[in-house]
């Protein structure tokens, strides 16, 4: 699902979705973004056009650094639904609501 994450900031990412994605109630079509956390809120931004898909999000720091950045998903009428991303090399988590 994810072709990569890669952190530009402490609150800014970068990400591939190889196909449509759910996160929260927000359905984003395949193609690079730029994931930024503003608040209670991760703002994907398309780089094809400049617009802007916001969801709600948690983000979680547990203190423990994970080894790699993992995205977990599950499948709900044949559409991916992103559940959390931990980000590698950090102690952070974001997780998007069902």
């Amino acid at each position: 699902m994810l072709a990569s994450l890669a952190g530009a900031n402490a609150k800014s990412y970068d990400a591939v979705l190889y196909n449509r994605v759910k996160a929260g109630a927000t359905l984003l079509q395949a193609g690079y973004y730029m994931v930024k956390v503003k608040g209670d809120n991760a703002v994907f931004t398309a780089v094809s056009d400049g617009k802007n898909y916001t969801t709600p999000v948690k983000v979680d720091n547990d203190g423990s650094k994970h080894d790699s950045t993992v995205a977990n998903v599950d499948a709900l009428d044949g559409i991916v639904v992103l559940r959390s991303i931990q980000i590698g090399r950090s102690s952070i988590t974001l997780e998007f609501n069902k």
